[in-house]
């Protein structure tokens, strides 16, 4: 089911749509475990499960259709599958496309990606696309349903929120029908976030992205990536229990659903759980939404 139905029929029942996210097989995560969490994420019952490509831009794309495919397919789960243009030339944009369709999918989630690392093979990659919402007419002229991502404290090569809800008008104008945003860490950013884009005329939904701190490790790596405050309360939860790892983890997912219950008793667009592949996470996700 395309997601921009998903999203009518769930607003008509007054009902807020909760999804997930996966990512692909990478390093020891092999196919059959990628199925393995896709199963256990499915048995909760999510609005849809998107798939991402590699973080980092290492262009780890090649599962990303093949699993949502599965994830419709074996688990009956409508699924989006990302897919980024940072290293892709016109030519290189028809092969992807001819790869989702053939593989079944109806959703794409049209990213720009993250810049390649040196260390990626795509450093250096010719790239024909700059943002996210150039390739955007082209997958709607293939059939799909396209979305795109959305900042809620602006996106972090952006110069002012402002600018990034600008372009967010520009990927709507393109026939972007839906938007998933970064993370967050305080849903006051994100109420701002939902004011500007109201006023600048976005009318698509817009679901808002949680992810759990599992680690200290974690949380620093997603802050210096994507930009994300942190708030008095999540700095104190780190400081709390710096040497218990087990206690952050728990105190993380009770932190994000905390978030869930603040956003959906807002009345948001919708709601999307990055799981990391982690049953723990949706199962927590959902009960505390009462899902």
């Amino acid at each position: 089911m395309h997601v921009d139905d998903i999203f009518t029929k769930a607003h008509a029942a007054g009902k807020i749509p909760v999804s997930f996210e996966m990512f692909p097989p990478k390093g020891e995560l092999t196919l059959d475990k990628a199925r393995d969490a896709a199963k256990k994420l499915s048995a909760y019952g999510p609005d849809f499960i998107s798939v991402t490509c590699s973080a980092g831009g290492g262009g780890n794309f090649a599962q990303t259709a093949a699993i949502a495919s599965m994830l419709e397919s074996e688990f009956n789960v409508s699924s989006v599958a990302h897919l980024t243009c940072i290293s892709l030339t016109r030519e290189g944009l028809k092969e992807r496309i001819a790869q989702h369709k053939a593989a079944g999918v109806e959703n794409v989630l049209a990213l720009r990606g993250d810049r390649p690392t040196k260390d990626s093979p795509l450093y250096g990659a010719p790239s024909d696309f700059s943002f996210a919402a150039q390739i955007i007419p082209a997958l709607i002229e293939a059939g799909f349903c396209v979305g795109g991502a959305a900042y809620p404290e602006g996106h972090i090569e952006c110069e002012s929120l402002e600018t990034s809800v600008e372009h967010l008008k520009l990927k709507q104008d393109a026939g972007a029908s839906f938007f998933v945003t970064q993370l967050f860490f305080d849903n006051e950013y994100c109420y701002r976030f939902l004011d500007l884009a109201e006023k600048a005329g976005i009318t698509v939904p817009i679901t808002c992205g949680i992810m759990p701190f599992v680690s200290k490790q974690q949380i620093t790596r997603m802050v210096l990536m994507c930009g994300a405050s942190l708030p008095s309360p999540v700095i104190k939860l780190l400081a709390k229990y710096d040497d218990d790892p087990a206690s952050l983890a728990q105190a993380g997912i009770d932190y994000a659903c905390r978030q869930l219950q603040d956003l959906k008793e807002h009345g948001v667009d919708g709601l999307h759980v990055y799981t990391m592949n982690r049953p723990s996470v949706a199962s927590a996700a959902m009960q505390a939404l009462g899902r």
